[in-house]
């Protein structure tokens, strides 16, 4: 393979493998989908940026949006819901960067009185995680 083909096939493998256009930012959502008067507290954080408290009531949602780094790429997000906020789940919200840099894409989190949903918002919600 000549030096032009291999300099071309990083650079797409670098801009990503999505439909998005170039340079959109990527976002991670939240929705609390929990019974009447049940508050959903959410925090993020990254290597670079702790995003801070967020609460919802149900039916708000909660989002934010950056670009991929050409290293990693990782928000971990703790949410806690029912009285005295003692259910919780931890997990990677948002994991991408490194040698294949995403644009435009985005995740779906709702949590439920049965645990935490995700999607990309192309298929169905699917339980990702339980309450502990």
């Amino acid at each position: 393979m000549n030096r032009l083909s291999c300099f071309l096939l990083v650079i797409g493998l670098c801009m990503g493998l999505s439909n998005a256009k170039w340079n959109e930012k990527n976002s991670v959502f939240f929705k609390n989908s929990l019974g009447r008067n049940n508050i959903l507290k959410i925090n993020c954080i990254s290597n670079d940026d702790n995003l801070g408290f967020h609460y919802l009531r149900p039916g708000e949602t909660y989002d934010f949006s950056f670009h991929d780094s050409v290293l990693k790429t990782e928000f971990f997000c703790d949410l806690w819901q029912g009285p005295n906020f003692k259910f919780h789940a931890g997990f990677t919200g948002y994991v991408g960067g490194g040698l294949i840099v995403h644009y435009g894409k985005k995740n779906f989190w709702d949590a439920r009185e049965d645990g935490i949903y995700f999607t990309h918002g192309k298929k169905t919600p699917k339980l990702e995680y339980k309450w502990k």
